[in-house]
C-alpha cells in the first residue's frame, strides 16, 4: 500500500506538534496490546503509522479522527501535556495509588533522562525493580536490578550500592541462582563493612546473606552471621529483630537443632502483633509452618495451627504468592496427615500459576508430587522424577535442597530388580 497523508489541508491549530503527538499514539497502541497492522487495518500504510509515531511526519486532522475511533479514545487523547522531568515522573509513581500504572511513563522518562539527573533516574529504577518484584515479573526485576547496581556504582554511595545489591541477590535467589546470589551478597556485606552505612542496612545485607548460605550448605558460615545478626538487632524496634529471630531458626533447623529453632520461631512469633504489620505477620506463620514440616519429628499439629491462625490474613491482604505459599503448604501439611487426596487436589489447584512460586518452592512441590507417586506404588516414575529434580537442585547449587531429595529418594521403596 502507498504511503498515505489524507487531508493535507488540515487546520494546524487543531493538530498536536510532533514528536509528542508520535509518542502519545504509540503509548495509546501499546496500552490496548496492537501491533501497527492491526491498528490501521487498511486504512493507512504500516510504514505511514511508523513515520507517525517516530515524529518523522505530521498528522492530519482526518487521520487523528481515524485513529482516535480505532483506539477507542476522543481525538483530544492526542493532546500531549508538556514533557514531564524525570523527577516529576518518579514523584508522580511514588505516590500513585496504582504504581504499575505508572512503569510506561517510568521507562519513557528513563530514556530521555539527562545522565546528570543520576538520583532520579536511581530512584525510578528502584521503582521500577519494586513494580517488577510484586508482580512476580522476576527475569525484568533482575535486568533493572543489574542496572541500578551500576548506577549505584556511578555514583559512589554507600547506601545506594549496598540496597541495590540486597535487592539483586534476593532476585537472583528467588530465580534459583544461588551463586549468583551469594556473590553479589558478599559484595554488599563487603561494602557495609567497610563503609559506614545506616544498621538497619547492615542487619538488611547479613539477612540476604545468611538466607543464601543456607542454601549453598554452608551452615556454619550462615550461623555465624545469624548470631552477628541477632547481636546487631537486639535492641531495635520494629520488624527487624523479628527477621533475625526468624532467620536463627531457620539455620538451625538446616543443623538439625530443632529445639532451638523451635524456641526461636516462637519468641519472633510472640514478639510480632499483627497489628504492627500484617504483611510480615503474615509471611512469618507461612514461615513457621514451613519449618514445622522440615523438623524432624514433623511438628505437624503446630504447622496446622499456624495455617488455621493465618488463612483469615491471606484472604484479607495476600498476594498472588501468599496465596499459592498457602496452597502449597496446605498440600504438604495435608500429605504429612496422610490426606492424599487432598494433597493431591491442592497440588492440581497449583498447576497452573505455579510459575509465581520461586524456584525452592517449585521444587518442593514437585518433591511432594513425586511423593504422592511413592505412596501410590509408582516407585519407577517417582524415583527418575526425584533423581532428575536432584540434579536440577544441585545444579543451582541448592545444597540443602538437594540433600533433601536425595534422603527421600534413600528412604524410599525401590522396585526389586526383574
Amino acid at each position: 500500500m502507498p504511503d498515505q497523508r489524507p487531508d493535507q489541508g488540515r487546520a494546524e491549530s487543531a493538530v498536536p506538534d510532533q514528536p509528542a503527538f508520535g509518542r502519545q499514539l504509540r503509548a495509546l497502541r501499546q496500552q490496548r496490546g496492537l501491533s501497527q497492522a492491526e491498528l490501521v487495518g487498511t486504512a493507512l500504510s504500516t510504514a505511514y503509522l511508523s513515520r507517525l509515531e517516530s515524529g518523522q511526519r505530521p498528522p492530519t486532522a482526518k487521520v487523528i479522527k481515524l485513529l482516535a475511533e480505532r483506539l477507542g479514545v476522543p481525538a483530544d487523547a492526542f493532546a500531549v501535556a508538556p514533557p514531564q522531568g524525570l523527577g516529576e515522573v518518579v514523584a508522580k509513581a511514588a505516590s500513585a495509588p496504582r504504581p504499575d500504572d505508572a512503569v510506561p511513563a517510568l521507562r519513557q522518562a528513563l530514556a530521555e533522562a539527562n545522565a546528570a539527573d543520576a538520583g532520579s533516574r536511581w530512584h525510578a529504577l528502584w521503582l521500577l525493580a519494586e513494580i517488577h518484584t510484586r508482580r512476580l515479573e522476576r527475569t525484568e526485576a533482575l535486568a533493572v536490578l543489574h542496572r541500578l547496581v551500576a548506577l549505584g556504582d556511578d555514583i559512589g554511595d554507600p547506601e545506594l550500592r549496598v540496597r541495590a545489591r540486597n535487592r539483586l541477590a534476593l532476585c537472583h535467589r528467588s530465580l534459583g541462582e544461588i551463586p549468583a546470589a551469594y556473590a553479589v551478597a558478599q559484595q554488599a556485606l563487603a561494602l557495609a563493612d567497610e563503609h559506614p552505612v545506616p544498621a538497619d542496612d547492615a542487619a538488611r545485607t547479613l539477612l540476604t546473606l545468611i538466607s543464601v548460605e543456607a542454601e549453598l550448605g554452608r551452615l556454619p558460615d550462615a550461623r555465624a552471621h545469624a548470631d552477628d545478626l541477632r547481636a546487631l538487632t537486639a535492641d531495635r524496634t520494629g520488624t527487624l529483630p523479628v527477621e533475625a529471630l526468624w532467620t536463627a531458626a531457620t539455620v538451625r533447623i538446616r543443623q538439625g537443632d530443632d529445639a532451638a529453632a523451635l524456641e526461636l520461631l516462637h519468641q519472633a512469633l510472640h514478639r510480632l502483633d499483627s497489628h504492627d504489620d500484617l504483611v510480615l505477620w503474615l509471611r512469618l506463620r507461612l514461615a513457621a509452618a514451613s519449618l514445622c514440616l522440615q523438623m524432624t519429628p514433623r511438628q505437624v499439629e503446630e504447622a496446622a495451627a499456624r495455617l488455621d491462625e493465618v488463612r483469615p490474613a491471606v484472604a484479607l491482604v495476600g498476594t498472588p504468592l501468599h496465596n499459592q505459599e498457602f496452597l502449597l503448604l496446605s498440600a504438604q501439611l495435608a500429605y504429612q496427615q496422610g490426606r492424599d487426596e487432598a494433597a493431591e487436589a491442592a497440588s492440581a489447584g497449583l498447576e497452573p500459576t505455579e510459575h509465581l512460586l520461586t524456584f525452592r518452592d517449585r521444587v518442593r512441590l514437585h518433591l511432594l508430587r513425586n511423593q504422592l507417586l511413592l505412596r501410590r506404588g509408582e516407585s519407577a516414575t517417582a524415583l527418575a522424577n526425584l533423581r532428575d529434580l536432584a540434579r536440577q537442585a544441585h545444579e543451582a547449587a541448592n545444597i540443602d535442597l538437594a540433600a533433601e531429595i536425595w534422603r527421600t529418594i534413600a528412604e524410599a521403596p525401590h522396585q526389586p530388580a526383574s
